[in-house]
């Protein structure tokens, strides 16, 4: 199992309890000291530096994973950022291009290259992490929620594509979880998101795939993928900008 984003919160929720059910688990990040802080406590689990908004570290990922485990058969799109934007004000490009390179190019790009090697295998699977607020997006973080909607239709597209295959193509709708997403515009960055807690959220999420469950809204993701739009007034005047 390769899952991007592992450093932290969700994927490395979904990293450790992965492993501790008996898997190889690869797990990717841009901080090398948090690597390494995984890899001393958990020595089962095989890190590698990679910024997944370079396509070449995931061209290069790629080529590293197949070459050193072919028997990988389970990619887990996880690495995300949520950035805050105010559309009424020119939007910092650098940023704009960051979130749209983390959360929705990258996991395109990645499931295209081991799309190709999964077909091959016996059983295999594209795991999408999205969001609730693909379905009902915070106006203050407008971008994030842009691509969280995009990956859920990408997803639908990529999982049409690969019906005829052994390739099983998932999408978890998480709610709100406790994780550091979004400490970008926090100003105590040790402050968490709030929400679910993150051991919680895994264990509802692998139990869907392993129901075979392709799209998964969990805890209070569910009334988001359901109401959709019909919250989106009342939920935004309840967020503080």
């Amino acid at each position: 199992i390769l899952i991007t984003g592992g450093t932290s919160g969700i994927g490395r929720g979904f990293a450790e309890e992965f492993s501790r059910r008996g898997n190889t688990v690869i797990t990717c990040g841009r901080r090398e000291e948090r690597l390494q802080e995984i890899t001393a406590e958990y020595p089962d689990i095989i890190t590698t530096l990679c910024d997944v908004s370079v396509v070449e570290e995931r061209e290069a990922l790629y080529q590293w994973v197949v070459e050193n485990y072919p028997d990988i058969n389970i990619l887990i799109n996880n690495a995300g950022i949520q950035l805050p934007f105010d559309l009424t004000k020119e939007v910092d490009m650098s940023g704009l291009n960051a979130e749209i390179d983390v959360n929705l190019v990258a996991p395109i790009h990645l499931s295209s290259l081991f799309a190709q090697n999964f077909k091959e295998k016996a059983e295999s699977a594209v795991i999408n992490i999205s969001s609730g607020l693909a379905f009902v997006p915070v106006a203050v973080v407008p971008v994030y929620c842009a691509t969280k909607a995009a990956i859920h239709s990408y997803t639908m597209s990529l999982r049409h594509q690969l019906k005829n295959s052994s390739v099983k193509v998932f999408e978890i709708i998480p709610p709100s979880v406790d994780s550091e997403l979004g400490q970008e515009r926090r100003k105590d960055k040790n402050q968490t998101h709030g929400g679910m807690p993150v051991n919680e959220f895994v264990k509802e999420a692998i139990e869907a795939i392993e129901n075979d469950k392709l799209e998964a809204a969990i805890s209070q993701a569910k009334n988001l993928r359901e109401k959709g739009e019909l919250l989106f007034d009342g939920m935004n005047e309840r967020v503080r900008k």
